[in-house]
């Protein structure tokens, strides 16, 4: 992905003899200048940094800038996932001891402490933290004027129409930045909520917008060079791909490991479509829906291991091609004495997958997922980056998939598709990332002549897009296929699926 937003050469200087506890890289360091500037101007600002660039160290500088400037004043909020706070807390020992931060979520404190806590308790803090969630229960986060709002991994308010993302625009701030990778995940609708929150009103209503970006769509040049041009100011994003930005980080590749089928997944996916093939016949409106998702979700399990849709508790090898596959990849990883990320969506999978590269390697590794608690999971982390005698940690792609640095690993494995390139993406770069000293190897698993195969295509078709910022935001729904589109997506092709 180009850079689309030009390095901030021209802002104004700021002193940055701030006490932090490492050395800014020269972008890092543009990138302070800029936050500083729209911020001081009360402007929103979106850095977007390619993920691993080091959005939280700009960002802690910032504030130890604003405190040097502003001895006592107002507090400035940060609000992240859940699954951050830990981290968030341990980079700011790292990087930022003297930053006086609270972090307010029942991880930290007692849950009834949390909601009763008033705005005189942030008196001589310099930072407070909390969840999108936790703003949704605190009063005390909504009454308060904070003198800077960060939101870590904005995309969590990229729904207009969802609670958080409203509770977050109503605070009250001189100024807000948003941080993510990925301002656009799926479609335009994405940045104009974001910009909805740190810029009101920059980009008009959502009504508005829509109109303005189906217009623009209709050009023949350039179509969002208009709208490209009015948010330049106000986003920062550089790539790791850029070699004048970082020159240093190794290399990634990114692989598609194809898959056979077994004959039980075979005969368990024909079946399947032939049950939806009968379904459609009958179904309508809400209800076909939730048909072909319920069997694009089956179809996705019967993909991953039979066991994981007919629940018999079996997870044999010989049934599975994904498992197989995955056998193969962990003996040369163990072979090279390496360590790996095995990324999944579903939850029910982590333990058995847990089970099986425990005997592949011959030691356990670790397992994180939605269930895990939040105050544990820094220690997982913790353990995987320092223990070389963890071999591997299997994550669900939801609960670690942003914000934790697992540079330990040289090796990702995405063993079941998002169908989202952002989100894929994301999840690679907990170990492609500054820090990162090793080539990092990418394994997409693929079943081959299964829906999995099509829907690859359809996430190249997605990231084309994505790769320019402003593109256009048509995809296809998968519940609004005609039939005989449906059911030529999801068709089994026997020879390729069952050929080793």
């Amino acid at each position: 992905m180009a850079t689309l937003y030009p390095y901030p050469s021209r802002t104004a200087t700021v002193d940055l003899t701030v006490p932090l506890q490492g050395k800014l890289r020269p972008y890092q360091r543009a990138g302070v200048q800029w936050l500083h500037l729209l911020s001081g101007l009360g402007l929103g600002a979106c850095l977007a940094d390619d993920m691993g660039l080091g959005k939280t160290i700009q960002v802690l500088s910032l504030l130890l800038v604003q405190r040097q400037q502003h001895a006592e004043g107002q507090p400035s909020l940060l609000m992240a996932p859940a699954s951050l706070l830990a981290n968030w807390t341990a980079e700011i020992e790292r990087f930022a001891p003297s930053l006086r931060a609270k972090i307010v979520h029942p991880s930290a404190m007692p849950a009834d402490q949390v909601r009763q806590i008033t705005p005189d308790e942030f008196a001589g803090i310099d930072l407070v933290i909390t969840s999108y969630g936790t703003l949704l229960r605190v009063p005390a986060l909504a009454r308060t004027n904070w003198r800077l709002i960060v939101l870590d991994e904005a995309q969590a308010i990229k729904n207009p129409t969802a609670k958080q993302t409203k509770a977050a625009k109503a605070l009250k701030a001189g100024a807000r930045i948003a941080l993510t990778g990925t301002p656009v995940e799926n479609h335009l609708g994405d940045l104009w909520s974001i910009f909805d929150v740190i810029n009101p009103g920059l980009l008009g209503t959502a009504k508005q917008f829509k109109s303005y970006t189906k217009t623009l769509a209709e050009r023949a040049h350039n179509p969002y060079g208009p709208l490209r041009e009015l948010v330049r100011p106000y986003i920062l994003r550089r790539m790791k791909t850029d070699r004048s930005v970082i020159a240093d980080l190794p290399d990634k590749t990114e692989v598609s490991a194809y898959c056979a089928l077994s004959r039980k997944q075979a005969a368990l996916y024909a079946q399947t479509v032939s049950d939806l093939a009968d379904a459609l016949q009958e179904a309508e409106g809400i209800q076909r829906k939730g048909v072909v998702l319920t069997t694009l979700m089956r179809l996705k399990q019967i993909c991953n291991h039979p066991s994981q849709w007919l629940g018999d508790n079996a997870w044999a090898e010989e049934d599975s091609g994904k498992w197989a596959r995955l056998r193969g990849i962990a003996s040369v990883v163990a072979a090279r004495q390496e360590k790996m990320l095995v990324f999944t969506q579903f939850r029910e999978v982590t333990a058995p997958l847990a089970s099986f590269l425990g005997g592949v390697f011959g030691r356990p590794g670790l397992v994180l997922h939605g269930d895990t608690a939040v105050k544990n999971r820094k220690a997982l982390v913790d353990t995987f980056q320092k223990d070389e005698t963890i071999p591997f940690f299997i994550l669900s792609l939801k609960a670690g998939g942003s914000g934790l640095t697992l540079t330990a690993a040289s090796h990702v494995v995405h063993f079941d598709r998002w169908w989202n390139p952002a989100v894929e993406n994301q999840a690679t770069d907990r170990a492609f990332r500054i820090g990162q000293k090793k080539n990092v190897l990418v394994h997409k698993f693929v079943c081959q002549g299964t829906v999995e195969e099509r829907i690859e295509a359809l996430i190249e078709s997605k990231k084309r897009l994505s790769d320019d910022l402003l593109a256009g935001s048509d995809e296809i729904i998968l519940t609004e296929m005609a039939n005989e589109d449906l059911l030529r997506l999801v068709a089994l092709d026997l020879n390729a699926a069952t050929r080793e």
